[in-house]
């Protein structure tokens, strides 16, 4: 190692070596440095701007910069384009510093400086050896060599990486624990090979060669960078993985970034407007040769070309060039980062909504990215986990079947009373709930059946147990689930109190008992079971298995048969009132089995290829012919809010899809419960078949007609005038995991999702993470909708990033949706005001943006184009120069900010009410190709009534003392007083909720053109400046005659009642929900005259039919409760 350092010049280190040690593999160890920022002091500014300029529209706006240095091109000065883009660089620079500055923050932590053995993190290296203390974060990828603890062991938390707050237990590899001091440490020569680093954090495979002997490592040999060590003294680990290397910062790397389809739209758009620009150009370059030669020839001998103009054509090329600067307002330069500060801005509003904040878990809502508010506004498909996202994830011991009998129903129970187990068990949980004493009797007598049943609850776990003092125990599981049943065994009399890598600890019926444990053989998402191999104290070999009933009953021993057919009954009936079920199963091992299937596991598991397979077929080997010994049953609550939450989304006309890993009849259980599913629906259609022709036939079958869900709904309940009561339905699809696995298949596909997306609600059960990415991806491809997925655990993982939205549950399953996600919450209800309150808002606000903003370009730009008829085609500006530069940012530019904001059509409250205000969004109503046309077409509207009419009456107009008012200075101030006026009388229509930062803004940005405007045409800055401002006096002189503001009326007046007779005749003759909504009483004519009610409705613009406008009508009645 030291001469590896000599080559690589790093000279020596103050930090101890152990010299002895090789570390191999073949690849340059990078260092323990990590930085997660972008910039730097001195890489900042060069970096960002060549970022910057990848951007087409900077791009275009530095080659206009450039143009405008050249004389014979540029009739307007360098700094009115220089001013407007380095505002616009500057501005987004700030935030791309701010970010990173956040970011950096985020990880300062796990970089900063801290001692290890006299030496800093970011100089470990891969092969040193380094000790860890107490609550210490683990500071690079390590294989645990040894522990101040017993066996090798130390105890660790991963909050960092996965969220769990629940202890992980770590074990050194049992040739190396012994080497617990400095000295031993150094004798240390083995050798690592292993994979690549990865960004798996459940898996590592190596191998120790060490002494002519090798030793397999898996994860449990491994503590990762970002763990903290808790309630271990010490212990050492040898650098396996550093820096970028670790498999947190494999896990950091960027996720595909995610566009709107208005940013989409956008970019089309700005292309067609270039287009447009060059067409402009090449109109006027064209007239420019035509006056040229028909009459500037006529001025030669007194006004030749300049050089090096000699001839009308290159004057033409010239002047197409001059018009391509003087006209390139038309490309909105602002208008990306206006979009950038507006979304910021919706952003913060999501962060800081009370109502989005959980108080139980001190938990508010988080947009964790700033580019998706508005896409929240056209949601179109909700994929939703089921486990944590729709429930609330705490789990309960409801309801077992031990050998055949069923327990845990309290109407079969003689005592109604809540148990109490303390006289019978002092180590019980006083929290555990259960009812049926027949169970607690069954217990006490001593039914070996039953004894057995919770023996294997108290063995076949991973879950950790804490003593704090004697018989107070806590217990830290993986998952609810475990937790739970651990619980149920310790209130029951099998009480686990500790465990070791070889020993399983209980106490039993007030005995302790030791059990050697010889095996775990691990759950996983394709096992679907978890077993552990024991020798109790007799000496006896015991397999215990627990696992989902579909894999466990099958590996039965054949004997089984009458068991298993009325555990299969209990476990549906389990099923069907939406309780979680495991089976559980054992069979003794001999010990010739045992010793032959040891030796087998043992090579599988140092097997370097294929090793999980091999794993995987060693476990397979032994669990089979197992003894039946019952099930479980687990409730898991629904959140609070999940139905209403449903029904209200539902008459959005959003559809609900349930992807879960649970079996058919809890899933169907939960999908009545929470509202999805329900006895109004015509029909349900299931799809269960097991190959691809069954599957193709039952899809074909549902598109025809199909067959009934068999299981029966729960009893209806009883009438109730809630919105979630009111929904009627049409079709449902429920389908298992290996039916959708030939269902996602290319042939069959398109059947698939015509007839998924055809019904109001599909549940998916049985389905693996990989699946739920699929199917989401399946309709991204096939229905050009907005998606959104949503869910809380690492199994929600690909589907939130699959998803147009990821929304994550900071829920009890870690943060690794959160982490994978674009918004964040504590609770499923949440989700309804995201979409129909801010997102609604945001698509609102941003089309109202975009149109207005598209709209005040067009009406100041296109007035150079009028200009140019008149004006030889010279290029020469209509406006002042300082005009021009300040007009999009000073005299424009905060009132459409604050109107992208602020702005509402209707308060929360309505939007929560009316969920079918939701729908213009999905249908992309408010900003499209044909939205732009009628901005674009008012805008050029608006700038020709800006230069005619002004034009008209100025030319015959003098002043009060006979003087004419017919000069260009006089006209070019009062066609931007006009436009100013015109513009903000505009944006004045078109806010619909008024803030004091809106009136702030649109009539101070009113007034600072007056106050701008005279200051620039002062005295003051003519004697300072006389070559840079033209316009002295000008301002006072024509803004004091009366013609000039009755002209200013009349071109106002002209653009502005046109558009207020449009507006109410629309509101009268075809007016939308939201011109109706926000009464209290706006539904009561609709009761009155169902004629009127259908006439109003056939105007929506979601509507095409009579039969639609019947069922909007019988919707909307429905969302406002009508009672009789």
């Amino acid at each position: 190692k030291e001469q590896e350092d000599k080559e690589r010049g790093r000279g020596e280190r103050e930090r101890k070596r152990f010299p002895t040690f090789s570390f191999i593999l073949c690849r340059f160890h990078p260092s323990n440095c990590i930085m997660t920022s972008k910039y730097n002091i001195v890489t900042f500014l060069p970096v960002n701007l060549f970022e910057q300029f990848q951007e087409v529209a900077n791009t275009y706006f530095l080659f206009l910069l450039i143009l405008q240095l050249i004389p014979q091109i540029s009739s307007l000065s360098w700094f009115t384009t220089i001013v407007p883009l380095a505002l616009v660089l500057s501005i987004t620079a700030v935030k791309d510093a701010t970010d990173d500055y956040v970011s950096s923050f985020f990880f300062l932590r796990n970089t900063y400086l801290i001692l290890l053995q006299n030496e800093k993190w970011m100089n470990v290296r891969v092969g040193d050896i380094i000790k860890l203390e107490n609550n210490q974060f683990v500071a690079a990828d390590l294989l645990l060599l040894s522990s101040s603890e017993p066996h090798g062991l130390c105890y660790i938390e991963t909050a960092e990486l996965d969220g769990e707050t629940n202890m992980k237990v770590r074990q050194s590899v049992s040739v190396t624990s012994e080497l617990g001091d400095q000295n031993n440490l150094a004798s240390f020569d083995g050798e690592v090979v292993c994979e690549p680093p990865n960004n798996k954090l459940d898996r590592f495979c190596g191998t120790l060669y060490w002494r002519d002997k090798k030793y397999n490592l898996t994860n449990q040999n491994m503590l990762l960078r970002g763990c903290v060590l808790r309630n271990t003294e010490a212990c050492y680990g040898l650098v396996i993985f550093a820096g970028p290397d670790t498999k947190l910062m494999q896990n950091s790397g960027r996720t595909k970034f995610k566009r709107t389809s208005i940013d989409r739209l956008m970019n089309t758009l700005v292309l067609w407007i270039f287009g447009f620009l060059v067409c402009m150009g090449v109109i006027l370059a064209v007239g420019n040769a035509v006056w040229e030669r028909e009459v500037g020839s006529l001025f030669q001998s007194y006004l030749p070309w300049d050089p090096p103009v000699d001839n009308f054509l290159f004057s033409a090329f010239l002047s197409f060039w001059s018009y391509v600067i003087i006209l390139n307002t038309v490309v909105p330069i602002s208008l990306y980062v206006s979009v950038e500060v507006i979304r910021l801005g919706h952003s913060y509003f999501i962060n800081w909504d009370q109502q989005m904040f959980c108080s139980q878990c001190n938990t508010a809502a988080e947009a964790r990215t700033t580019t998706l508010n508005e896409e929240l506004g056209q949601v179109e498909y909700i994929f939703s986990d089921k486990t944590g996202t729709l429930t609330q994830n705490i789990m309960s011991f409801n309801k077992c079947s031990i050998n055949g009998q069923t327990y845990g129903d309290p109407q079969l129970s003689i005592c109604l009373q809540r148990l109490d187990f303390t006289p019978f068990n002092p180590l019980a949980d006083q929290d555990f709930c259960f009812y049926d004493d027949t169970l607690l009797e069954s217990v006490k007598v001593g039914d070996s059946h039953t004894h057995e049943f919770f023996r294997l609850l108290s063995l076949c776990h991973t879950v950790m147990s804490e003593e704090k003092s004697e018989g107070e125990l806590v217990y830290k599981a993986q998952s609810p689930d475990e937790g739970a049943l651990v619980t149920a065994a310790r209130n029951f009399g099998f009480v686990f109190r500790s465990r070791t890598p070889g020993t399983i600890t209980t106490t039993e019926m007030g005995r302790p008992v030791t059990y050697i444990l010889l095996a775990i053989l691990d759950f996983n998402n394709i096992r679907k079971r978890m077993s552990v191999i024991v020798r109790n104290p007799e000496g006896r070999i015991r397999l215990y298995c627990k696992g989902a009933d579909t894999v466990l009953l099958e590996r039965l021993h054949p004997c089984n048969q009458e068991l298993m057919n009325i555990t299969s009954d209990h476990l549906n009936e389990y099923a069907a009132d939406g309780l979680r079920t495991l089976a559980l199963a054992y069979r003794d091992v001999s010990e010739d089995e045992w010793e032959t299937w040891s030796e087998s596991h043992r090579c599988a598991d140092k097997a370097t290829n294929c090793r999980d397979d091999r794993l995987a077929a060693a476990y397979e080997e032994i669990e089979q012919d197992m003894m039946l010994l019952g099930a479980t049953a687990i409730e898991d609550k629904l959140q609070e809010g999940v139905p209403e939450t449903i029904a209200v989304l539902s008459l959005a006309n959003i559809k609900i899809w349930v992807l879960t890993g649970d079996k058919q009849e809890t899933a169907v259980n939960i999908g009545y419960s929470c509202k999805m599913l329900t006895d109004d629906m015509t029909e349900v259609f299931i799809i269960s078949g097991h190959t691809v022709q069954s599957v193709r036939q039952e899809l074909r079958s549902a598109a025809g007609g199909g067959k009934q869900l068999q299981c029966p709904p729960p009893p209806p309940p009883p009438p109730s005038n809630n919105l979630m009561d009111n929904i009627s339905g049409e079709f449902a699809l429920v389908i298992n995991g290996h039916s959708l696995a030939h269902a996602l298949e290319a042939d069959m596909e398109t059947e698939f999702v015509s007839t998924a997306c055809a019904c109001k609600a599909v549940i998916c059960c049985r389905v693996t993470p990989l699946q739920k990415a699929q199917v989401v991806e399946l309709i991204k491809k096939h229905k050009k909708a907005v998606t959104l997925a949503i869910g809380d655990g690492a199994n929600d993982v690909s589907m939130i990033k699959s998803a147009h939205i990821g929304v994550g549950i900071s829920g009890q399953e870690g943060i690794q949706a959160v982490l994978a996600s674009d918004y964040s919450f504590a609770q499923f209800r949440f989700l309804q005001r995201l979409l129909l309150v801010h997102g609604r808002w945001s698509y609102l606000r941003m089309c109202r943006f975009l149109c207005y903003f598209f709209y005040k370009n067009f009406a100041f730009t296109m007035v150079h184009f009028w200009f140019g008829f008149f004006c030889g085609f010279s290029a020469q500006t209509v406006y002042d120069q300082y005009f021009i530069t300040l007009y999009n940012i000073v005299y424009t530019s905060l009132p459409v900010l604050a109107m992208g904001i602020f702005d509402q059509d209707v308060p929360d409250k309505r939007s929560l009410e009316y969920p079918k205000l939701y729908e213009p969004g999905q249908l992309n109503l408010l900003f499209n190709k044909r939205e732009f046309f009628i901005c674009i077409a008012q805008g050029i509207y608006t700038s020709v009534v800006l230069f005619f009419v002004p034009f008209a009456v100025l030319s015959d107009a003098t002043q009060s003392t006979g003087v004419p008012l017919a000069d260009y200075q006089t006209f070019a101030v009062t066609t931007a007083t006009a436009l100013v006026i015109v513009v903000s009388v505009q944006i004045a229509l078109d806010t619909g909720f008024w803030t004091v930062i809106n009136h702030v803004f649109v009539w101070g940005s009113l007034g600072s053109y007056f106050t701008i405007m005279f200051a620039l045409h002062s005295q003051t800055l003519f004697r300072i400046f006389p070559n840079q401002f033209h316009f002295v006096g000008r301002s006072p002189s024509t803004l004091l005659q009366p013609v000039v503001w009755l002209t200013i009326a009349l071109a106002t007046a002209i653009c502005i009642v046109p558009v207020l007779a449009f507006r109410f005749l629309k509101v009268d003759l075809k007016p939308q929900l939201s011109d109706t909504g926000p009464s209290e009483n706006w539904y009561q004519p609709m009761i009155n005259c169902s004629s009127e009610c259908v006439m109003m409705c056939s105007c929506l613009p979601s509507l095409n039919t009579c039969t639609a406008n019947i069922d909007i009508i019988s919707d909307l009645m429905t969302q406002v409760n009508l009672s009789a």
